[in-house]
């Protein structure tokens, strides 16, 4: 191994930020590229006419009503750091997404809404993070508004989610009027003065020492008191400090503040980045694969199209797992059994991109994409094979069938709903013995198909006929002589295909699945294709 990739492998930082919706996600995600120089003025999310769009909310659906609906990739450097931050969609509908996205990154950031605590999003993401060993890190926000007190938040979360949790800081205020955060580690606490501009700029601040009587008069005596006397309370019954116990995933460092009004945000910040663990080895089936190995390796984990509609073009995004990634370098590429030569290498700040000359492990890059990729893919130095673990698929839970409303684009319609499948966007299925005229639709939830609808008007110039079916459970089916044409009990259920021509029985309900199971022994229902990992859920 050489110095140099040994170098540029400790300075990586590849993370995510999960939350429920509206705990201000993208919100911290602006702030961060703000204070890493990337944008010098941050956008809100929920912006008016007047106001910028969120820099990592691409989409004009996304602009339109303030959420993100896809992954957006944002890199920049700080103090010496390489930062890939990976901004998932919060809203449950697009869990998919979100977990493809926790498979690239090292660790995560929990958000939490200091109001509403623990979420019902955030558990089911927390659990997914649990689950691969992710080391979570916790940022409470939006304390620039009244919520439930620090203690209580430390002990939900310590509670729901079965996590232990250790301030890093601790905000100084009573009641909900917070002033500033009192340092642990340092032993000094920071104020923060209320420009008045809502977070668009960094916001400047004053350090200084918990001990120093000038502190105590800014803050008054009772709120100085009360700080205090919480630190005693944190220093003699709480957690203590293990970084071993953090990158197990068993101990979350906790800090506050509001992304909105940039309180706490670069303590945050940097303290992060010093104890965030960098790039991490990655299974496969030849064993773990560590990221100092000069061999190249990497994966696929996100396809998007259209990010630049001028162009109609196809990117793949791969994380690099091993070795360094060189412009115009020969890979194999493992599902087609090809060597292929990758010309042109981006970087992203959400769609403005670079072409860059070399990558890392950690980085993420953005490959021009001919149709040759799918999400799981592996690559890897000519001359060489392995294949990274597979990626689980997630059971639609909801289906529609889709034709174009005009029947003169039809191509328009294949080429659009097989490309955004291909993103993982939703799952198309076709029913036996059925044409191209209409497909049938599987997504996790409602909002995919309003995407579906969006994209496909104003990416492909297709208006959709949408259907809503009555189907709540598809499972892929498994056997050995038996027609599966002729299934009993079918009556109510409808069978399908997916897009690698896998037979599929869609159901309305468990008793109607349990039903046809009943009259069908010889037949396996799986809730994933037979040669998938299992869904989480």
């Amino acid at each position: 191994m050489t110095i140099d990739l040994a170098k540029e492998i400790q300075r990586r930082r590849t993370f995510a930020i999960i939350s429920h919706p509206d705990a201000g996600k993208t919100t911290l995600t602006e702030k961060l590229l703000l204070y890493g120089g990337a944008i010098h003025l941050a956008g809100s999310v929920k912006a008016r006419k007047a106001q910028r769009h969120a820099v990592s909310d691409w989409m004009e659906i996304e602009k339109q009503r303030g959420i993100s609906v896809t992954s957006s990739v944002l890199q920049f450097d700080y103090n010496g750091y390489r930062i890939n931050i990976l901004d998932t969609p919060g809203h449950e509908d697009f869990s998919e997404d979100t977990y493809r996205t926790l498979m690239a990154v090292d660790s995560a950031v929990m958000l939490i809404d200091a109001a509403k605590g623990v979420e019902a999003q955030t558990k089911k993401l927390f659990k997914v993070c649990k689950q691969r060993g992710i080391p979570i890190f916790t940022f409470v926000n939006k304390l620039d508004r009244h919520g439930k007190s620090a203690f209580e938040l430390m002990e939900e979360i310590e509670k729901v989610l079965g996590i232990q949790a250790y301030p890093m800081n601790w905000p100084i205020g009573i009641d909900g009027d917070y002033q500033g955060v009192y340092n642990r580690q340092l032993a000094q606490i920071e104020l923060f003065q209320n420009d008045g501009s809502h977070g668009q700029w960094v916001m400047p601040s004053v350090v200084g020492s918990v001990d120093d009587p000038a502190f105590t008069e800014i803050i008054g005596k009772e709120i100085h008191q009360a700080l205090c006397d919480d630190i005693a309370l944190l220093d003699m019954a709480g957690e203590a400090f293990d970084i071993k116990r953090v990158l197990r995933g068993e101990l979350t460092p906790m800090f506050f503040g509001s992304a909105m009004t940039n309180f706490g945000v670069r303590p945050f910040l940097e303290e992060f980045l010093r104890l965030a663990p960098p790039p991490a080895p990655r299974l496969s089936s030849l064993g773990p694969v560590e990221p100092d190995s000069e061999l190249f390796s990497a994966f696929v984990f996100k396809i998007q199209a259209n990010m630049n509609p001028a162009h109609r073009d196809r990117l793949a995004f791969i994380r690099i797992c091993s070795g360094k990634f060189i412009r115009g370098m020969s890979v194999y590429h493992a599902r087609s059994g090809k060597t292929l030569k990758l010309t042109q290498p981006q970087q992203f700040l959400a769609q403005d991109r670079s072409i860059i000359e070399e990558a890392y492990p950690g980085d993420i890059v953005g490959l021009f994409d001919p149709g040759v990729f799918s999400i799981g893919d592996t690559l890897v130095a000519e001359g060489h094979t392995l294949v990274f673990e597979d990626f689980p698929v997630f059971p639609p839970e909801r289906f529609a069938r889709v034709q174009a409303k005009d029947t003169m684009k039809r191509k328009q319609f294949v080429k659009g709903v097989t490309q955004l499948a291909q993103e993982g966007a939703v799952q198309v299925f076709r029913q036996l013995d059925a044409g191209f005229e209409s497909f049938i639709i599987g997504a996790v939830g409602q909002l995919q198909f309003e995407v579906l609808q969006y994209r496909l008007k104003h990416e492909y110039g297709v208006e959709l006929i949408l259907q809503p079916l009555p189907y709540e459970l598809a499972r892929w089916l498994e056997a050995e002589d038996v027609d599966l044409k002729a299934l009993r009990g079918m009556d109510r259920s409808m069978l399908v295909q997916d897009g690698r021509e896998r037979p599929v029985a869609l159901f309305a309900n468990e008793w109607s699945l349990r039903f046809v199971e009943e009259h069908n022994p010889k037949v396996r229902f799986l809730p994933a294709p037979p040669d998938a990992p299992t869904s989480v859920r």
